[in-house]
């Protein structure tokens, strides 16, 4: 199977050629580009057309651009269905229904997939809300496999987001994930709750289930550094509205823990949405979901600009030749051209 390293290189070899993707489109701009410091020009023009490439959507999450297929995948996960996104094509239905898809049920509020990645092996593996687990689906005959489902005999939640860890060969194939209480009816008073918690996990090549955290309000986005030693995870808590940092082992198990940032200003400030799903460029800083669209971090924890769609940020991937983000935003997906690469494994 073709490895996103594989295609990365492959892409980086047209683009040396003078071969770019098709002129796309014209389509509608968008919000705006808050420069608050001079370092944001090397990351990103701040005068940059953020451009809406798809609409009526209830939720749109989890996006996720397919290195082999070059197309953009991304979820709907109320509407319980994936979409598929390309610049000849447009917005179509990739899998209907994308989550939950046994018989009429009042337990969940989002019955859809949520986070999504492709994985270092060229798979798609999806945060499953309707599921509750963590699952595998086949690019071209969609089966899904549930790789987890439950921690100690008792089901997730909702699983939310995901990243895997690129450490050694031996690491290849865990995940680090949340399992907040979204895509339950109700929350965390929904009876169909078995955990007494809302954990991050980290998820096994072997199946194996450990536990990170268990004391997060509402554990949201998730992203690891390029040297797989720290890992980020959002709090979308309107009264905690901040993102942690994980100093990892080489077990991949915290050693310490601490508020990385905190976005409670930018949330009195009136901005919409709150920390959310995040992506990591290659040279450590993030693009993350917080208070007013995509906040730009360095890995000292600087905000150095906010990508401002107009509504609430979900997510966001980095997809084409790797420098152009791609943001899940409420009802719509835009994009948005950068000076930096996405880290590409």
């Amino acid at each position: 199977m073709t490895t996103r390293r594989a295609v990365l290189g492959a892409g980086a070899a047209l683009i040396a050629s003078g071969q770019a993707f098709a002129a796309a489109p014209a389509y509608p701009k968008i919000g705006r580009i808050r420069r608050l410091s001079p370092e944001l020009d090397a990351i990103i023009d701040a005068n940059a057309p953020i451009e809406q490439i798809a609409d009526g959507i209830k939720w749109a999450e989890g996006p996720t651009w397919v290195w082999e297929g070059k197309y953009l995948l991304f979820s709907d996960v109320p509407g319980n269905v994936m979409h598929r996104w390309d610049a000849k094509s447009g917005k179509t239905d990739f899998l209907r229904p994308s989550g939950y898809d046994g018989p009429p049920t009042t337990i969940f509020r989002e019955a859809g997939t949520n986070g999504a990645i492709i994985s270092l092996a060229g798979e798609l593996v999806v945060a499953d809300c309707g599921n509750r687990g963590i699952a595998k689906i086949d690019l071209a005959t969609k089966k899904k496999t549930i790789l987890a489902g439950a921690y100690k005999g008792k089901k997730f939640n909702s699983p939310n987001d995901l990243v895997e860890l690129r450490g050694s060969e031996s690491q290849r194939g865990s995940y680090y994930f949340t399992d907040p209480p979204y895509g339950l009816e109700g929350g965390d008073a929904s009876p169909a709750k078995e955990l007494p918690f809302n954990g991050v996990y980290l998820l096994r090549p072997n199946g194996e289930v450990a536990l990170i955290d268990d004391t997060l309000s509402f554990p949201n986005g998730v992203a690891l550094s390029p040297d797989n030693k720290r890992l980020y995870v959002a709090i979308s808590d309107p009264k905690r509205p901040v993102i942690m940092a994980y100093d990892l082992g080489a077990d991949g198990l915290p050693t310490s823990s601490k508020v990385f940032f905190d976005a409670s200003d930018l949330l009195k400030a009136g901005g919409p949405g709150l920390p959310d799903g995040m992506k990591v460029d290659a040279k450590g800083r993030l693009f993350a979901s917080g208070p007013g669209g995509i906040m730009i971090l360095t890995p000292d924890a600087k905000l150095l600009g906010v990508i401002e769609t107009g509504g609430p940020a979900a997510n966001c991937t980095f997809g084409e030749d790797g420098k152009t983000l791609f943001i899940t935003s409420n009802h719509v997906v835009a994009k948005v051209r950068t000076k930096t690469s996405g880290l590409a494994w």
